[in-house]
């Protein structure tokens, strides 16, 4: 007599093309392309420098290589030989875009006090309004503080920050420690800092998918707003309203720590004016004030001195960087980090999926299905993240929902893993354990992990 055993019985089911039932989470069609069709695959130091994988046109990939020459320019001050380079500062942070944007990645805060801040900067404002709602400038040092000026234009501040640490424990007894900064400004050339001023650091973030987040659909990102908190989950998200220049009207802000900036265009030419000291036509006058008149005295490289065409190739470039695809997303580990992730309730503000309209001019960039981790909208972080300075809707404890993707890629492409508005988080867990206000249950659920199930969080987020 023959006894079938219940091991053959599995392998008759297997042969027959029978497969049992799949043990916990699986991957997700389509999850690792974070940008949709124009995501690329690199997990180099050049991650993050890549055209959008759908941008195939010869024309248009030169047009995309032209704005990376632009964006990569080290400018100089006028007069020059180097006739279309020239006009750096009067007062600036840095020499070009890349100086910050380093590799168009994300920039990190000094160590000590005594290193110099490159790719983090200090807006600044005085209590109430500027113009059409916005921050109102201080009357001495403006709306930024530049700590470097051109030969004869004595620079604005020196800033320094030194870092406190901050000791915590987790649910089950393992320590952790938050750095948290205290910054101080030596040598003002301008007369002593107002004691009312608001100081917000701004580390340099990467540059990629800003294309396809400009495409979302406006209707998609107050569709998630909820500002009075109406279904009770604890999470508001408000849009911010800011002032476009090029329409003359307050529209939806999309980029920048607080959702300040409402295109790609508007924000690059932003950029170049607080940051590198240069004029553009949506730009046209430097941030001398009255009391800096060697900085209005100084000679100008252009009017503007950053043409329409070439203000035109950098915001096209900056469209068209691609998002990372993910790694290991089809891990074990991986996997069970997404759900932690999501039961942890993360994904009420990172939001997983968003889409892109059919715009005309962005063929390469329309109709994709996109997984930033974002819903673009404004949230009350807390008082452990605060820094008290209003920006047209967004308070002093709101901040814009970061994008995640190409996260895990940070320490490849930047070589240090510092995040958060001005870089105090070292690593994914500590960004995870500054959150507080609309976050902080999400905060707590990760608190009370174990240390297993916060690996697992840690490694999907690295995956991102």
């Amino acid at each position: 007599m023959t006894v079938t055993r219940p091991f053959a019985i599995t392998l008759l089911l297997l042969g027959c093309g029978g497969l049992p039932p799949a043990a916990g989470p699986q991957p997700e069609v389509g999850e690792e392309l974070l940008g949709g069709d124009t995501t690329v695959f690199d997990e180099t130091r050049g991650a993050f420098t890549l055209p959008s994988r759908t941008l195939t046109d010869g024309a248009r990939r030169d047009d995309f290589f032209a704005g990376n020459a632009f964006f990569n320019r080290a400018w100089v001050a006028a007069p020059a030989s180097t006739s279309g380079s020239d006009g750096l500062g009067p007062l600036f942070n840095a020499t070009g875009c890349d100086a910050c944007h380093l590799k168009d990645g994300r920039a990190g805060p000094p160590e000590t006090a005594d290193e110099p801040f490159l790719g983090v900067l200090f807006r600044i404002s005085v209590p109430g309004e500027g113009p059409h709602g916005g921050p109102k400038p201080d009357p001495v040092y403006g709306g930024q503080l530049s700590p470097h000026g051109i030969f004869g234009v004595p620079s604005e501040v020196t800033p320094r920050v030194r870092w406190v640490e901050q000791p915590g424990r987790f649910a089950d007894g393992e320590p952790y420690s938050l750095r948290a900064p205290v910054y101080s400004f030596d040598d003002p050339q301008y007369g002593p800092l107002p004691t009312e001023l608001l100081v917000s650091p701004r580390a340099a973030p990467a540059m990629v998918g800003l294309g396809l987040l400009e495409l979302v659909s406006e209707a998609q990102v107050l569709s998630h707003a909820d500002p009075d908190d109406r279904d009770g989950d604890g999470i508001s998200g408000r849009p911010n309203q800011v002032w476009d220049v090029r329409q003359g009207a307050l529209r939806l802000g999309r980029f920048g720590w607080k959702a300040g900036q409402p295109t790609v265009e508007q924000q690059s030419a932003g950029a170049f004016l607080g940051d590198v000291g240069i004029t553009s036509s949506l730009f046209p006058e430097q941030d001398c004030t009255a009391a800096q008149a060697a900085c209005a005295a100084a000679p100008s490289g252009g009017a503007p001195e950053l043409t329409d065409d070439k203000l035109a190739a950098v915001t096209f470039y900056g469209q068209h960087l691609a998002p990372p695809g993910r790694r290991n997303w089809k891990a074990p580990e991986v996997l069970q980090g997404r759900e932690l992730f999501r039961g942890a309730g993360c994904t009420a503000c990172h939001l997983e999926r968003l889409t892109t309209a059919q715009a005309p001019g962005f063929p390469e960039l329309s109709n994709q299905t996109i997984r930033p981790y974002t819903d673009l909208l404004l949230h009350d972080l807390g008082e452990g993240l605060a820094d008290h300075r209003p920006d047209f809707a967004a308070s002093g404890t709101e901040w814009r929902t970061a994008p995640l993707w190409g996260l895990g890629l940070v320490p490849v492409v930047n070589r240090h893993d510092h995040y958060l508005h001005d870089g105090r988080a070292r690593g994914v867990m500590e960004a995870v354990l500054w959150h507080g206000g609309e976050a902080q249950r999400s905060r707590d659920e990760v608190v009370q992990m174990s240390k297993a199930e916060r690996a697992r969080l840690i490694a999907f987020l690295e995956s991102l």
